[in-house]
């Protein structure tokens, strides 16, 4: 740290909305030239701290101070002007403009009221090119990954030149090689004099560039810590609220024993099925209770393998059959009748309904199965919301809060519950435990060996690979948006050779 008084200072902060206490008496202090890690379980009150710093919500009670003077923030904007840039996990910027629009919307160069589109583009390319980012940047921004739209997002923050640069799960979309570039980067500004407040859930990610950690339960403060005297087993216990050894059960956890569960006649099955420009054709068998994983590079074409078999995209080339019929999934209703469930990783855009309750998004996949003009009785929500909200450790419990004001996890858990309660025979997964705390990641992995051992079929992507491996029967591997491999995960299969096969496109040993 730079400076020994903080350039921020939250005292006795406390945020409630409806049938929600978020936030009750929170101290918050920052100090310029550090990385500060923000860390607890979801629904700890991580997002709503920043969002009552940065004006999106107004502060119930207690104080904001800013460099020495006490301030509310009305607005993200009048945030952003005083020096408080944030980066939010969703990505909050404009897909149908440009790249270079998105970067210096709001501070276009102009020269005699006209804007100065050619420098625009210039200085989007020079700031990009601090993130290693070289990309067309008059393209629209909806034509690139979540990763890339996450990289751009920061580089806008870092050009607004913030003295508090927050940066909330900025890593949720990001591979190892955009971490690693973006720590570069958060270590450049931090020895600017920048103070940086990080909120993540990976722990490997905070002790790798944090210097200190405040934690934060069920919206209260548990403390504040300088990172190398905080063991990663005591953080858990902290977040959590009791002796819980989370990491080491899940490092314990065996890896799926391939067994039988190839053999057969498989529930679904893919005959070169593919669409142009998306995925080459593939073929891929899948069999009940069996747990497919998929692994790749961000961009590989994984999630466009999971948006065919949902018929989500339409297939170009190939068919699908299901228990040895040739049948078509042109629509996701049409899959969802023939009991296939998907979970989006892009929760915002295709998952909740913001405006709706925790009841009615739970529901939403079962009353479409039925049709409108067969409403699910109330009686058999309650008893479905109940016992999801029970199992998945919803927080809050109440069923009719708005789904809104959970945090990003919970509103995770609540997508998957909507899935559950379909009772699918094939269980798309898409990134299920990104931007899940540790604890909630244990439990989604046990629901997943639960579900195979109940014969249900799971096809698993994540970007981890230990998660992959510890799950899967089989990994199907991904590479320039073409299935390559598809590997038995017996002893022989580790992630170094997972790995291989997504540089070399073999699955050899």
């Amino acid at each position: 740290m730079t400076g020994s008084r903080p350039v921020l200072t939250m005292t006795g902060i406390s945020k409630a909305f409806p049938g929600v206490r978020a936030l009750h008496d929170v101290d918050f202090r920052l100090f310029p030239g550090e990385v500060h890690a923000l860390m607890g379980e979801n629904g700890a009150g991580k997002s709503t701290l920043i969002k009552v710093l940065t004006g999106v919500h107004h502060i119930d009670e207690g104080t904001v101070t800013l460099a020495g003077d006490q301030t509310a923030f009305t607005s993200p904007m009048q945030a952003a002007a005083a020096g408080v840039s944030t980066v939010y996990q969703e990505v909050n910027l404009c897909t149908n403009l440009s790249v270079a629009e998105n970067v210096f919307i709001g501070r276009e160069p102009r020269r005699f009221g006209a804007v100065r589109w050619g420098e625009v583009r210039r200085r989007a390319r020079e700031l990009l090119a601090r993130l290693d980012l070289d990309i067309d940047v008059s393209a629209p921004l909806g034509s690139y990954s979540l990763a890339v739209q996450q990289m751009i997002a920061i580089a806008r923050s870092i050009d607004v030149r913030a003295r508090v640069l927050i940066l909330d799960e900025p890593t949720s979309s990001l591979d190892a090689g955009e971490v690693a570039q973006l720590f570069r980067i958060m270590r450049q500004l931090r020895d600017e004099g920048i103070a940086i407040l990080f909120v993540t859930h990976f722990l490997d990610q905070a002790y790798g560039i944090a210097d200190r950690i405040t934690v934060l339960r069920n919206g209260t403060l548990v403390g504040e810590y300088r990172t190398e005297e905080l063991p990663q087993l005591s953080l858990v216990e902290k977040m959590i609220g009791k002796e819980l050894d989370v990491l080491a059960r899940l490092d314990r956890q065996p890896r799926r024993p391939v067994a039988a569960r190839s053999s057969g006649t498989p529930l679904v099955e893919t005959s070169d099925l593919g669409r142009k420009g998306a995925v080459a054709p593939f073929s891929l068998r899948i069999h009940p209770g069996e747990v497919v994983g998929l692994a790749g590079l961000l961009g590989s074409g994984r999630t466009e393998v999971a948006r065919l078999l949902f018929g989500a995209d339409r297939a170009d080339d190939g068919h699908v059959t299901i228990d040895g019929s040739r049948t078509p999934l042109r629509t996701p209703v049409q899959a969802i009748g023939r009991g296939i469930g998907f979970c989006s990783e892009n929760r915002r855009a295709e998952g909740i309904v913001p405006e709706l309750t925790v009841r009615e998004n739970m529901i939403l996949a079962m009353q479409a199965a039925r049709g409108w003009a067969r409403p699910v009785p109330r009686r058999r929500q309650d008893e479905l919301v109940e016992r999801y909200v029970n199992a998945l450790g919803i927080r809050p419990a109440g069923p009719d809060v708005p789904v809104r004001n959970l945090s990003g996890g919970n509103q995770q858990k609540v997508l998957l519950a909507r899935w559950l309660i379909t009772e699918p025979r094939l269980l798309i997964l898409d990134e299920p435990t990104r931007g899940i705390d540790i604890g909630a990641k244990a439990e989604i992995q046990k629901l997943v060996v639960e579900l195979s051992d109940g014969g249900t079929a799971v096809l698993f992507i994540s970007a981890e690979l230990e998660e992959v491996l510890r799950l899967s029967h089989r990994v199907a591997v991904m590479r320039d948006r073409t299935m390559v491999a598809q590997l038995d995960n017996d002893d022989t299969l580790d992630a170094e050779r997972v790995m291989r096969t997504i540089a070399d496109g073999t699955g050899r040993r």
